[in-house]
């Protein structure tokens, strides 16, 4: 039993309190998932940069900054608790390369324009305090509390995941044949960091999309590749999209204003949310992927 949250903002009213909307939503999903939790925030893009959020692991700040200060010249770093977020005009084919091969002491978590991940091991009140969520603003951000099922209970272990540029998944449930999945992938040139299920489902998305397929289309290809329970919540820089697999054993709920989207695995996440008792409330149906 895992706990899902998301939350698009259909108007600029709310972008400064998207970080504690967000915040509140996963900690009303704690007790879903008291292993772990993440998030996701999208924010609007920073001309000509791209954002690599990295979790430094062992590796201390200072040691960070001095390597990668070998690599790319006055690197701007934004320091979040042991994740640090690196601000770069390089590419990400060049910077990723440069933390695979000379810095594999950290982990990628995520990178892109428009994304920020942060994810650690904890209760998730103890860690969106830590990574200062509230503090955030954006457009949309997806979350997670986790209670571990398929892998270790380790941040590389915790959701989203981020398997391409400025993509992210979250998910509730588990699938059956993530392994087979995962052989498919790797063949066709996929990398993985984990043996999370999660990550197969989020690389399978990746994959898709790098042929050409759309958001929607791929959650609906995924009914009948992606074996399992599951629901899930599945982000990029325009939005974020909802899929409950055909048996819909994994709960979910969505409410709707004029002034944003939110879907949680329970309402209780969404309470406190504003106008909440005006919204428009409904279950999403079975095998139905919702796009906003």
């Amino acid at each position: 039993m895992c706990g899902i949250v998301g939350i698009y903002l259909k108007t600029k009213k709310y972008e400064k309190q998207l970080g504690k909307f967000l915040s509140g939503m996963l900690d009303g999903m704690a007790t879903r998932g008291p292993d772990s939790a993440g998030f996701a925030i999208y924010s609007k893009e920073k001309k000509g940069f791209y954002k690599y959020s990295i979790c430094l692991n062992n590796l201390t700040q200072d040691q960070f900054k001095k390597k990668i200060s070998k690599f790319i010249k006055k690197p701007k770093i934004n320091i979040f608790s042991d994740h640090i977020v690196l601000e770069t005009k390089e590419k990400p084919k060049k910077v990723l390369g440069i933390l695979n091969n000379n810095l594999n002491e950290v982990s990628i978590v995520g990178y892109g324009k428009s994304i920020n991940i942060f994810k650690q091991t904890g209760n998730p009140k103890d860690v969106v305090k830590k990574f200062k969520l509230s503090s955030f603003s954006g457009t949309h951000g997806i979350g997670h509390t986790r209670m571990a099922t398929e892998s270790a209970i380790t941040t590389q272990g915790s959701h989203p995941y981020s398997t391409a540029e400025d993509e992210c998944l979250v998910h509730n449930g588990s699938l059956s044949n993530h392994n087979n999945v995962r052989r498919v992938l790797i063949k066709d040139g996929q990398k993985f960091n984990s043996e999370n299920d999660t990550e197969v489902a989020a690389g399978y998305i990746s994959n898709q999309i790098s042929k050409g397929k759309d958001l929607e289309k791929t959650l609906k290809n995924s009914l009948s590749d992606l074996d399992g329970f599951y629901t899930f919540i599945a982000g990029t820089k325009d939005g974020f999209a909802l899929l409950r697999d055909e048996i819909a054993c994994k709960p979910a709920v969505v409410a709707e204003t004029k002034d944003y989207v939110a879907v949680a695995s329970e309402f209780q996440a969404m309470a406190h949310l504003p106008n909440v008792n005006d919204a428009k409330i409904f279950e999403p149906k079975p095998g139905v992927v919702y796009h906003w």
